[in-house]
């Protein structure tokens, strides 16, 4: 019997479908968030787990563009049999993804979310024949890519109204991967240019927006309300170590069953070594880029860890600071260092060692064992360990570039000596 293919690189959720890609049902996450009804929520996810493709499928239920048609992608998944069915294309959504805004500087970034901004509007252009005058100004100066700063920053706002106006109903706004320009931006030293601009943007969205449904982002990181989030109206925030929104990453019976499908389950144990390791919430799982491209090629090797340059995480590791030389030390052997998480991530802060480490975990680099309360603050502290093999390698190679100068002999020596040590 001839296989599906394999979804690689591809996130529009429409296309897996109508096509018969291999696809696994996460459509419990609508589920999830018409129980929640929150105004906003953030989901931050490691990259590559699945962040783009659910926001695609988000978009594709709740569009009131072309719902009928929609309506036959959700065939056979779990919530064409639940209650919110009645919830399916009943709502204009806007759909932004801030995945690929990677700029050398501000003004290659801004020129970028013109485009961007622009291509949104193109999709909209049914809404034209509803606008007043200067409403349709507008429409058309952003479609053209003219306007100033002020006039983009608001876009998304006047686009969420121009939209409730049309078909009379509040909008859903959809933001992925909304820290990637910040993260970017905070590297290639613009920062205070993009977080002044992204503030504004996502606070004329969210905050107080008599036009806005509700809204979803996602992004790797949770940034720090005092530089973004301290103007939208309280997010609902759901990180990887919360219990709830457990629709990103490859559950154990989900990646038995690919395995199974593609006759590779004879794999099981070594692609759980590789793989596998990551705890969300209260729920191991595995990485899903780098199972759909195992399934692919058949080869154990790292694969997600080679979709990024992993620019900030290898400065971070330039530090050299005692106190990372010796922890690495301890995870290249297996064992568990305990590290107090931030949840919000300031980034004139990365220089702290509780910033770097909470990077680590947040990003995907770490995985947590369990967790301790101190009975006199009552703060966490975290049980981190290096999740599977595709990590260790990543850190290993890492770790010799950045500490030995490129001599291998270094970091064998360093681990034979802790070995040395464990055994004295």
């Amino acid at each position: 019997m001839e296989k599906k293919n394999l979804p690689i690189g591809i996130d529009d959720f429409k296309r897996i479908i109508e096509e018969n890609y291999y696809f696994i049902d996460k459509s419990g996450l609508i589920e999830e968030l018409l129980t929640d009804r929150a105004a906003v929520t953030l989901l931050p996810r490691p990259r590559r787990f699945g962040k783009t493709l659910n926001m695609s499928m988000l978009k594709y239920f709740f569009n009131i563009e072309n719902s009928e048609e929609n309506k036959k992608l959700f065939n056979g998944l779990s919530v064409e049999k639940s209650r919110f069915m009645e919830y399916q294309g009943k709502y204009p959504v806007i759909f932004l993804s801030f995945k690929d805004l990677k700029m050398d500087s501000w003004e290659d970034c801004f020129g970028q979310l013109k485009d961007i901004i622009s291509e949104l509007y193109k999709t909209h252009f049914k809404i034209k024949e509803s606008l007043d005058p200067d409403s349709l100004n507008d429409f058309n100066e952003i479609v053209s890519k003219g306007g100033d700063r002020i006039n983009l920053m608001n876009s998304i706002f006047k686009l969420s109204k121009y939209l409730t106006e049309h078909y009379g109903k509040k909008a859903i706004i959809l933001v992925d991967e909304y820290d990637t320009p910040l993260t970017s931006a905070f590297s290639k030293g613009y920062y205070s240019e993009a977080i002044s601009f992204f503030r504004n943007l996502l606070s004329g969205a969210f905050k107080s927006n008599s036009y806005l449904e509700f809204g979803v982002m996602t992004g790797i990181m949770r940034i720090a309300k005092e530089s973004i989030f301290s103007d939208l109206n309280n997010p609902k925030v759901a990180t990887i170590l919360d219990k709830s929104y457990q629709h990103f990453g490859l559950k154990e019976n989900e990646v038995e069953e690919a395995l199974k499908y593609y006759e590779l389950d004879y794999e099981l144990d070594e692609v759980k070594k590789w793989y596998n390791g990551y705890r969300f919430g209260d729920t191991q799982v595995y990485n899903p880029w780098a199972i759909i491209n195992f399934l692919s090629v058949g080869e154990l090797k790292p694969y997600w860890i080679n979709t990024s340059s992993n620019d900030l995480i290898k400065e971070l590791l330039r530090e050299k600071d005692t106190e990372i030389f010796e922890d690495l030390k301890k995870l290249f052997n297996g064992e568990k260092i305990e590290k107090f998480l931030i949840e919000e991530i300031v980034f004139t802060d990365l220089k702290k060692l509780s910033t770097i480490w909470s990077l680590f975990f947040f990003s995907g680099y770490l995985t947590y064992a369990g967790e301790k309360v101190s009975i006199a603050t009552g703060k966490k502290r975290y049980e981190l360990t290096i999740p599977n093999e595709e990590i260790r390698s990543f850190f290993e190679e890492t770790f010799i570039d950045e500490y030995s100068n490129g001599k291998p002999e270094f970091y064998f020596e360093m681990i034979e000596n802790q070995v040395k040590d464990v055994m004295i």
